[in-house]
């Protein structure tokens, strides 16, 4: 058998983890590039928001949480679609799964460094996010000649939720958890924000109208959707043929054991048909 045979008879499911619906930006690009997978969502709604954990309780918790799904679902590879579970659970996680392919999702300030004409960059993320090591040797590595301001808001993400369940956002509320994100020095101003929070994608336009001047809203989903196809050896031109004929849609998890209903509309719009695990 060759490489390119065994690897489309592999029907194994791609497992894609988030706090809560934030990762469907992600897991829509993944389905653009990779659009014969078999997709597992799993919404960790019993211990949304992470923003709120302590980082021991939190780390353990995701790497008991994915290690009961990695025995159930033998997934091909394991996306994080949530920077502050990965910047804090990462190395955990390749560590007690040594054997298992994970893409994460981190704040991505290497594009931004590379496309801002400015030099000042701000990072919208969620405090854990903002606090994390990881995040600043990010900017170490990568930014060092830019001025990156770090912005972590505790709201938007529950905002999005609320957003996506169909209520109403005010926008002094929003301008008051982006604000920060905007700085003029020197006679420069902001450029770009990097969207460091799977979640704040689905706010991107409601940003753009209470923002004070227009920015860059940087979205990593496509790159790491691309990271995602690039580790498990695929590309989206490979078409699949025993998978044209499979009926079964893609799954969504919900920790809880329960959705409702204006959340499995959203859901199902995705593509994704709810189950228990």
């Amino acid at each position: 058998m060759s490489k390119a045979t065994h690897e489309m008879s592999d029907r194994r499911p791609i497992l894609i983890l988030d706090s809560g619906v934030g990762g469907l930006t992600v897991l829509r690009e993944v389905r653009f590039k990779l659009p014969f997978e078999r997709l597992v969502y799993v919404i960790d709604d019993a211990g949304f928001p992470y923003g709120n954990w302590e980082e021991e309780p939190l780390k353990q918790r995701l790497v008991d949480l994915v290690g009961a799904f990695i025995e159930r679902h033998d997934p091909k590879a394991i996306l994080i679609a949530c920077n502050t579970a990965f910047t804090l659970a990462g190395e955990a996680l390749r560590s007690a799964f040594p054997d298992r392919t994970f893409v994460g999702t981190v704040p991505a300030i290497k594009p931004a460094a590379a496309r801002t004409r400015s030099g000042l960059i701000s990072v919208l993320a969620t405090p854990g996010t903002v606090q994390r090591a990881y995040t600043r040797d990010l900017i170490a590595a990568h930014a060092r000649d830019c001025h990156v301001r770090l912005v972590g808001s505790d709201q938007l993400a529950e905002m999005t939720e609320a957003h996506l369940r169909g209520d109403n956002l005010d926008d002094t509320d929003l301008l008051r958890e982006i604000g920060g994100c905007f700085l003029e020095e020197g006679g420069r101003r902001t450029d770009i924000v990097v969207l460091a929070c799977t979640h704040y994608p689905f706010l991107a336009n409601r940003f753009r109208e209470v923002a004070p001047w227009p920015v860059d809203w940087l979205d990593p989903a496509e790159a790491i959707a691309r990271q995602l196809a690039r580790v498990t050896q695929q590309r989206a031109e490979i078409r699949d043929a025993s998978a044209k004929g499979e009926s079964r849609p893609d799954r969504a998890i919900l920790t809880s054991g329960c959705c409702a209903p204006v959340t499995e509309r959203l859901l199902n719009g995705f593509g994704l048909a709810v189950c228990a695990d």
